[in-house]
């Protein structure tokens, strides 16, 4: 097994455990503070690493550029999912945005110059289609076919951030290390996040209203456990950020921007197993076809 494929899906491990985290603080608190406190935690796990290995901001100000403006992208594509996730349903929501890996594979081709086998072209199609049919859902013809919900177009927003992310950290990080651009991209990720944040709630909320207050459902969860199971999402994600920029700087961008697109398997089965969501017989095509299109994606 290559070293881009296992730290691909050593991150697809990582984030899939952050998406069940996201979904399930993000119905109790709101996408957007789950969004904040994920950021939170893992920039504070950035900053600790930096000190502990001595590293900073990169040396080129433009390899700083590029992370600071990755880091906005990223910003927009993780509050896209935790919303997508907060909508759900997370059986279908997840594996859309899954559908990111095949995306990197055709912009690292048309972008990067690598190199895409016919087999992997039919892949990418395959898992295209797939994505197609885990969103929609018929009530009895195609005339009554309809988007499963506001949580798929939020995921194909998070998806397409994700793919351009993937592509637009792969030349900084092999230019400067991965640590010093993953420090300045998740500074600008937890920087737009939390302006985001401050203005919607100084727009929307009560002056006296505590910062993370509960969005939805008072009643269900205690605001602690909520905002600790956040927090440890974050640790979760950057866990598995880390294993992600490693890769890149190693391996193929292509190669581990599919593998860590298996995240969502993770999600799935919690999904389907423990919170009883049920998927009709089109969208388990469409899992397939995802399922199917990432393998071929991978193959050489």
């Amino acid at each position: 097994m290559s070293i881009g494929l296992l730290l691909g899906l050593a991150a697809a491990l990582c984030w899939g455990s952050t998406d069940v985290a996201a979904a399930f603080s993000g119905r109790r608190l709101g996408s957007l503070r789950v969004a904040a406190l994920v950021q939170l935690s893992s920039l504070a796990a950035v900053l600790v690493l930096c000190v502990v290995r001595s590293s900073g901001l990169p040396a080129k100000p433009e390899d700083t550029l590029a992370a600071l403006i990755n880091g906005v992208v990223a910003a927009g594509a993780y509050i896209a999912f935790f919303t997508a996730l907060r909508i759900g349903p997370v059986s279908v929501v997840s594996p859309v945005v899954a559908a990111y890996g095949g995306l990197t594979v055709v912009l690292a081709v048309l972008i990067r110059g690598e190199t895409l086998t016919p087999l992997q072209a039919l892949g990418a199609a395959i898992g295209t289609i797939g994505v197609i049919l885990t969103g929609l859902i018929s009530d009895g013809g195609w005339r009554q076919t309809r988007i499963v919900g506001r949580g798929v177009v939020f995921s194909l927003i998070a998806m397409a951030c994700f793919a351009i992310l993937t592509i637009g950290l792969a030349g900084p990080i092999r230019s400067a290390g991965w640590l010093p651009v993953m420090l300045g991209s998740r500074a600008a990720n937890a920087a737009t996040v939390w302006l985001v944040l401050g203005l919607v709630l100084a727009m929307r909320a009560p002056p006296t209203a505590p910062l993370l207050a509960p969005a939805v459902d008072r009643r269900a969860v205690g605001l602690r456990l909520a905002i600790a199971v956040g927090l440890i999402g974050g640790l979760l994600d950057i866990v598995g950020f880390v294993a992600f920029a490693i890769g890149l700087e190693q391996a193929p961008t292509w190669i581990v921007g599919l593998a860590s697109s298996f995240g969502p398997v993770v999600t799935v089965l919690v999904a389907v197993v423990l919170w009883g969501e049920r998927l009709r017989a089109n969208q388990w095509l469409g899992l397939a076809g995802i399922a199917a299109g990432l393998v071929a994606v991978a193959l050489p």
